[in-house]
């Protein structure tokens, strides 16, 4: 996916002609962030469901090539956005590890980060596709990034400001834009890559965003609960996110809103150790709301699954993906 050093084909593939003096202690310096947190880990949930609709489009076991060629595309954009994420969020752990802007430093890490997101679209080119299908690609791949940053901008307002409460519908499309972007633009490229249509890719890219709101949720979930895989539990209050839980505690418990807010001002001001932590997980725990998320979540995904079933019934593929979603919600 990005290879131990830039250099030969792909600095020419991703640079053009560069200065001879230029050489892979330069190049490095971009690529070093991602590749370390690329070997962290991570679900890898994205590709798959890329190569599963390439699949399903294109009604074979085998998967198009293209769809293994693109498969960088979905993965590097979504660990551009770790990388951006963090230093937003002040996070100092990402999979278990300091993330990228503690280990390479802020100016690094915003660097690559920016630049893991037109990295990653050199899969394009690669992907052997025709011209006009490379076309429609450049074009969904640039407006789910749009999509992508003003789902984030909304994330960022809320959560600096602790007088500002999302109602449900307004979370909603902040995740659907945030997260669910990724899912959809995995669905999209896949759909394409398999040899479908513009307006296949659309049905099934509608379809994956309501897999990536409901990831987001059960994310949100899981972060109240057992804690997140390398973090530690509760670390969204101290960060001041107004996850699906909370507003839907505030939504039939209007009267705690000051001590939900002062939790989350006390968490930020002494960190992931506070009291202030576990204080505001019982008051949010305390109506059912972590329970009520977690079930709408899974309702969710679990209904997606079923859609894509409708619109490919006779592909093995969307058996594929149902049993791929149902074994991350630990259903099988």
């Amino acid at each position: 996916m990005l290879p131990s050093q830039l250099s030969g084909e792909w600095n020419n593939s991703l640079f053009g002609l560069l200065p001879e003096c230029v050489t892979t202690i330069h190049t490095s310096v971009l690529a070093d962030s991602g590749r370390n947190l690329i070997k962290l880990g991570g679900k890898r949930w994205r590709p798959l469901l890329l190569v599963l609709c390439a699949q399903a489009v294109a009604d074979t076991e085998d998967t198009p090539q293209a769809a293994y060629e693109l498969a960088p595309l979905v993965e590097l954009a979504h660990t551009a956005s770790l990388i951006h994420d963090d230093i937003e969020d002040s996070a100092d752990t990402r999979r278990g590890a300091p993330a990228a802007h503690i280990v390479h430093g802020l100016d690094v890490a915003l660097n690559a980060g920016t630049w893991m997101y037109f990295a990653a679209s050199n899969a394009i080119s690669n992907s052997g596709l025709n011209e006009s299908q490379q076309l429609l690609l450049h074009r969904l791949y640039a407006r789910e990034l749009r999509r992508l940053h003003l789902g984030q901008a909304m994330d960022i307002m809320w959560h600096k400001d602790n007088t500002a409460i999302p109602t449900v519908a307004e979370y909603t499309a902040m995740v659907r834009l945030k997260t669910g972007t990724l899912a959809s633009l995995a669905a999209q490229v896949g759909i394409i890559a398999g040899g479908g249509t513009e307006s296949q890719a659309i049905e099934m890219g509608q379809v994956a965003g309501d897999i990536g709101i409901g990831f987001q949720v059960l994310d949100d979930v899981i972060n109240l609960t057992t804690g997140n895989s390398g973090k530690k539990r509760g670390d969204d209050i101290v960060e001041g996110k107004k996850s699906l839980p909370v507003l839907l505690h505030l939504a039939s418990c209007p009267e705690d809103f000051a001590k939900i807010m002062a939790s989350f001002q006390k968490a930020k001001e002494e960190g992931i150790e506070s009291s202030a932590v576990e204080e505001c997980i019982q008051i949010i725990s305390s109506k059912g709301a972590i329970e009520k998320a977690k079930d709408m979540a899974a309702l969710l995904i679990s209904e997606a699954c079923a859609k894509t079933k409708q619109l490919y019934p006779n592909s093995i593929a969307t058996d594929k993906i149902a049993a791929l979603f149902a074994d991350m919600m630990g259903l099988n």
